[in-house]
């Protein structure tokens, strides 16, 4: 290796709120020798970080331009509303969009639903991101509909959280510029879908067996009869030859009769 080759690695863009630790941990089990580089950007940054070839891939939220990136659902995330733990819609386990009808719902500027605007009345302004608007929540102004997995990430103890049973649906997704799609980037692909080791690209042909076993084994089977297979008429000849000169019983001999 020459001083100017570099290690090759992986490099995984996500958005707040996705956790890729598992598929992480699999990639170092499976390709010790490639380091996976993690690189953490605001939901609104990760596809220009991606068309600048930045990063290899990310896990962010659809929707996604199809026309430029490849992209691969892997789950989608419950929706909550996020309110004052003293808010009166605490009471109630689950709530539904009209539910919401009467309440100050915050609609950020980075938000990852793709609605016009959340139900209920407007807020005085957009704030600029998903984290102000949980400050503004503790402050008591509104309320905000986010998925499950940003709610906990910007979790605060004055506060809480509702699923919201017919919201908007957010859906985590493996994206990628489809004219680079590497080796890399399917070995990646690989571990987001599940195969195992073996399933992966370079599959080994099934074993053979030994030398001479074929032979063997064919000689076996021509000198025992398959099962439920008629003898030959020759077969049936000497077998039946062999049974009658084995039960056959000596002939008796009489009495020599006199001359007269």
């Amino acid at each position: 290796m020459t001083g100017s080759e570099e290690t090759p690695s992986f490099r995984l863009a996500y958005v707040p709120g996705v956790t890729p630790a598992k598929w992480v941990r699999i990639w170092n089990e499976r390709r010790p020798g490639i380091p996976l580089a993690l690189l953490q950007v605001p939901a609104d940054e990760a596809s220009g970080l991606l068309r600048a070839g930045d990063a290899d891939a990310g896990l962010l939220r659809l929707p996604v331009d199809r026309t430029f990136f490849s992209a691969i659902p892997l789950y989608s995330e419950t929706t909550v509303v996020v309110v004052p733990k003293d808010h009166v819609i605490t009471a109630a386990e689950e709530v539904t969009v009209a539910d919401l009808a009467d309440e100050v719902l915050f609609h950020p500027l980075d938000d990852v639903f793709d609605w016009d605007a959340p139900p209920g009345e407007p807020a005085f302004e957009r704030p600029a991101t998903t984290e102000d608007a949980v400050e503004l929540v503790a402050a008591g102004v509104g309320l905000l509909v986010v998925p499950q997995s940003l709610a906990r990430l910007y979790h605060r103890r004055d506060l809480t959280y509702r699923p919201l049973t017919d919201g908007p649906e957010s859906i985590v997704a493996l994206s990628w510029p489809e004219e680079a799609t590497t080796d890399l980037v399917d070995d990646f692909i690989g571990i987001v879908r599940g195969r195992t080791v073996n399933s992966t690209r370079g599959r080994q042909a099934p074993a053979t067996s030994k030398p001479g076993q074929a032979a063997q084994e064919k000689a076996g089977r021509a000198q025992k009869p398959a099962a439920g297979a008629k003898a030959t008429p020759g077969a049936r000849t000497a077998r039946a030859r062999a049974a009658g000169a084995k039960s056959a019983k000596p002939a008796k001999r009489g009495k020599p009769r006199r001359r007269s």
